[in-house]
C-alpha cells in the first residue's frame, strides 16, 4: 500500500524541500510544485512534494492517521 503524508516545510532550496512531521525530517524533491515556502504544508509521496495544503487540511489528515495507530483499538476494548 502507498501512503502520501502531509508534512510541514522547514527549508526550501531550488530543487528540494526539507519537511518535518512529529520530529522526523526528510528531504523531498519539489519539481512538481510551482511555489512553496517555509511553513507551508505539503503532501509527500515517494520522495516528492506533490501539492501544497492549507494547515486545517493537514491537521485533519493527521487526526485521521492518529485514529489508525495500532493499539488504539486495544485501548478501547
Amino acid at each position: 500500500m502507498c501512503l502520501a503524508v502531509p508534512m510541514k516545510v522547514t527549508a526550501v532550496t531550488s530543487d528540494e524541500v526539507v519537511v518535518e512531521l512529529h520530529g522526523v525530517t526528510q528531504r523531498a524533491r519539489r519539481d512538481l510544485l510551482d511555489e512553496v515556502a517555509v511553513g507551508d504544508h505539503v503532501i509527500i509521496h515517494a520522495g516528492y512534494a506533490l501539492t501544497v495544503l492549507d494547515e486545517a487540511e493537514a491537521e485533519s489528515t493527521w487526526a485521521l492517521f492518529d485514529e489508525l495507530q495500532p493499539g488504539d483499538a486495544d485501548a478501547q476494548s
